[in-house]
């Protein structure tokens, strides 16, 4: 009898517990809505038909896996707190029983029953868990896509428009005309702005560092993608993309010497190419290409891309770059610019300026390209004194300055120098003098500048005349007064 009691007592407890918890809009008869964490596994089941189980995704990317509050980089994931997201936090319909089953998974109640939603049941230690169910009905837009072939986040990048913009992504699936459906996760292949990327197994480590999971992937290669699937708080948004073929990926190589720049030639290596792989090689104007030499005339230092294209278009192509270079200096700083050196074209100046890869200022270097890019030098050659790294001034306003500019092709950079000189009379004239020195010549300009109103004979209207005229007039009144204060 106390055993049934005790029984009876707990169920009671349970029960009151269940309906103090959860308000009673947050209910549908035996039903009860809340969000709870899933899995990727149990989140994509369904929604691929178990076409392949879905991994966790680890990530050495410093905080980036964290940033998971609404509106940010992984917003609605959760992760290990070690570098790991496991997967999402979405809203579930659930019976009421499986309530406290579900406490490991973090599910809270809702206040309301949400317009897309997946049901959850549990047996023992398994989830089970449906696709979307989306009672606004699925949305079918029309957009379009790029794919790219040279990503530094896999294999195959993925740039989709027509998304569904200002809200956070939980889901991403990747359709094929061939039927093939393909889960991707946060971070890993899920990113900003409509961008997809993943691996299909010859680019198996990111940018970051990262490794890359790519077994679920490798037969994307050769398929043809016609829609993506976004999965929402509102439910699904099908986004239709037309067809967009994945050239087929291979571990090959393109690789082209440097050489100094002018009229010559350099060694080209291709290896690892399929044999069916129909080779169409280009440089550039100006450039003749075989498979094994590239050669010019009159080419500019700086970088240059050789690319090969597969004319049947069924492989993906695959480019590389080389650099023709020279020792010469193409320009000096004259006017607070870089002009044409002495015996050099304003094409060879241009030149040089367009390749400034950083500009260095009292030991400081800036990159001149790049997300922390600093625009010291403009396109006409224009010195920026008033240009900005971050917050701080580049230039310190002390009027000298050391610099070295480093441009891409040219073997070492241009140096000089920019010096201001005051003199301590601040009547007298100020002298500005600059000192340009580079390997191949040392040139001093200098700018006498006269203070205002400084002449031999003040002029009607000048600064420097009313100053005289004042203190006389003054004077003047002062001798009237003290003859007053006598008589």
């Amino acid at each position: 009898m106390k055993k049934i009691i005790s029984l009876i007592s707990t169920a009671v407890c349970v029960a009151a517990f269940t309906a103090a918890s959860l308000p009673a809009n947050a209910a549908d008869g035996d039903k009860v809505y809340g969000t709870m964490n899933i899995p990727y596994a149990d989140f994509y089941s369904a929604e691929i038909e178990s076409a392949y189980e879905v991994d966790a995704v680890s990530s050495a990317t410093t905080s980036k896996w964290a940033m998971n509050e609404p509106g940010k980089l992984v917003a609605g994931t959760y992760n290990d707190g070690k570098g790991t997201i496991l997967g999402v936090t979405y809203p579930v319909e659930v019976d009421a029983s499986d309530v406290e089953k579900l406490a490991k998974y973090d599910f809270k109640a809702l206040d309301e029953k949400p317009a897309a939603y997946k049901e959850v049941s549990v047996s023992g230690d398994s989830l089970t868990v449906s696709k979307v169910v989306d009672t606004n009905g699925e949305q079918n837009v029309s957009g379009s896509a790029d794919v790219s072939t040279a990503t530094r986040y896999g294999d195959y990048q993925l740039n989709v428009k027509g998304y569904p913009e200002d809200t956070d992504l939980y889901g991403v699936i990747v359709n094929t005309k061939e039927g093939d459906k393909y889960a991707l996760r946060h971070l890993e292949n899920i990113w900003r702005a409509g961008q997809l990327a993943w691996s299909a197994g010859i680019t198996t480590k990111e940018g970051h560092g990262n490794e890359l999971k790519f077994d679920d992937y490798a037969n994307s290669m050769g398929k043809t993608v016609t829609s993506v699937t976004f999965i929402t708080l509102d439910g699904y948004t099908n986004v239709d993309i037309g067809e967009n073929y994945l050239p087929v990926k291979f571990a090959g190589e393109v690789k082209a010497e440097d050489s100094a720049a002018g009229t010559g030639k350099t060694s080209l290596t291709l290896t690892g190419f399929p044999e069916d792989y129909q080779k169409n090689i280009t440089v550039g104007e100006g450039f003749t290409v075989t498979e094994t030499e590239i050669s010019y005339t009159n080419a500019k230092p700086g970088k240059y891309a050789v690319t090969v294209t597969d004319e049947s278009g069924k492989y993906a192509s695959m480019t590389s770059s080389f650099t023709l270079t020279t020792e010469d200096i193409p320009v000096k700083y004259e006017d607070c610019k870089l002009v044409k050196a002495d015996g050099f074209s304003d094409d060879d100046a241009a030149n040089f300026i367009k390749n400034i890869s950083s500009a260095e200022v009292n030991g400081t270097a800036f990159n001149a390209s790049g997300k922390r890019s600093v625009k010291i030098i403009g396109e006409d050659g224009t010195i920026d004194f008033a240009a900005k790294s971050g917050e701080n001034n580049v230039f310190d306003g002390s009027g000298n300055y050391s610099m070295a500019v480093t441009a891409t092709g040219y073997t070492k950079p241009y140096i000089f120098e920019i010096s201001s000189v005051s003199e301590p009379d601040e009547d007298a004239a100020t002298t500005t003098t600059t000192t340009t020195t580079d390997t191949q010549t040392t040139t001093t300009t200098t700018v006498t500048t006269s203070p205002a109103g400084s002449s031999d004979s003040p002029k009607t209207g000048d600064a420097g005349a009313g100053v005289p005229a004042a203190i006389f007039a003054l004077a003047a009144m002062t001798a009237v007064v003290m003859r007053k204060k006598k008589s």
